[in-house]
């Protein structure tokens, strides 16, 4: 798929490694002015040591009020905002009746209450040019059962797509698409390789054959399901959830 997105700026947070770093890396290659947002400075510097073209880095924590709305004034404004940050945050699925109100709000606030701050932050800009892309990676927990068993996870991922579905409603009228991205299984960060390990042999084996492709998914297939929704080709479509699995 070959695109152009000279001109346009990129926010992606969550793009110190995996799905977050494919996605920065395909958007540099195709032109774009990309800012790459994550709190892991170390894994960071990486993305930008391996990007195809210079891409501007920030460090900061997607949780904290009024970090993304620095990031959006310190690029002069962002045409495609991609929100990738989030995960477990370490978490692993306990009883409910175990999980403290801070364990739930850790992975809410990255996953979905961060989600809503950068379309917060980013809408203002893209309604005065009439045209803006807004695209969310959201997972297979927010359309059944996680995996993972974490109460909190599955419901932000779900949340996710409610205000997916209610933004791109309201932003509509102004040029703006609001989408989601919901992938398989990647092998892309601790917390998944982690996971691959858990299962084991047989597990895996499992997993694979219950995949129509029969491979697990890759940054580079999640990267170019962002950049078709981040593109003209994708105008018409909007308050969607594409799921990127394979054919699971």
């Amino acid at each position: 798929m070959q695109l152009d997105f000279t001109g346009r700026t990129v926010l992606v947070t969550g793009a110190a490694q995996g799905i977050g770093r494919g996605i920065a890396h395909a958007f540099a290659a195709d032109g774009a002015d990309v800012w790459a947002v994550d709190r892991d400075e170390a894994t960071l510097d990486a993305t930008a040591l391996t990007a195809p073209r210079p891409l501007t880095c920030r460090c900061l924590d997607v949780t904290a009020a009024g970090a993304i709305d620095e990031v959006v004034a310190a690029a002069g404004g962002v045409d495609i905002a991609i929100h990738v940050a989030g995960g477990v945050g370490g978490q692993v699925g306990r009883p409910v009746e175990t999980i403290t109100d801070a364990d739930w709000e850790a992975i809410v606030a990255v996953n979905q209450t961060a989600a809503f701050r950068l379309a917060r932050a980013v809408a203002p800009g893209m309604k005065a040019k009439g045209w803006g892309r807004i695209v969310t990676i959201t997972s297979r927990a927010g359309l059944r059962v996680s995996l993972t068993g974490i109460q909190a996870y599955a419901s932000a991922k779900a949340g996710q797509i409610g205000l997916v579905r209610q933004l791109g409603h309201e932003l509509g009228a102004f040029g703006i698409t609001v989408n989601a991205i919901a992938p398989g299984f990647l092998r892309t960060n601790p917390t998944t390789e982690r996971q691959w390990e858990a299962m084991g042999p047989e597990g895996q084996a499992r997993l694979i054959q219950g995949i129509a492709l029969r491979r697990l998914g890759r940054p580079e297939d999640i990267a170019n399901a962002a950049r078709f929704l981040a593109s003209e080709a994708a105008s018409w479509i909007t308050g969607q959830v594409l799921s990127v699995d394979g054919g699971e």
